[in-house]
């Protein structure tokens, strides 16, 4: 094993320290297992790339805003010629700045 890395080698960041388990069905390991192989990977490989893979899906879902064109042009015009404030809203704010003490500007 002239090839296998020492574990001081591995910079730690890159260090495999913590476990993630799960049990699953026979089948489940059979389809994961097939997938691997056909990737030339193995299992805990391909595992944890398309977990990572999902989970910065799920977070950039999460994280990223997407507006259709005419929703994207209401909302550039918003900024651009926002509206005046309402009665309410002013009354709103001066409510707020006398609760939290700031002053009227």
């Amino acid at each position: 094993m002239r090839n296998a890395r020492r574990s001081d080698d591995i910079p730690k960041n890159r260090r495999r320290a913590d476990r993630l388990e799960a049990r699953v069905t026979a089948e489940q390991k059979a389809l994961v297992a097939h997938a691997a192989a056909l990737e030339g990977r193995s299992i805990t490989d391909f595992v944890l790339t398309s977990v990572q893979d999902a989970a910065k899906r799920a977070i950039a879902e999460h994280e990223v805003i997407q507006l259709s064109v005419r929703d994207s042009r209401a909302f550039v015009e918003a900024l651009l010629a926002p509206r005046e404030p309402s009665e309410r809203m002013r009354d709103r704010v001066a409510t707020y700045r006398t609760l939290m003490g700031g002053s009227e500007t």
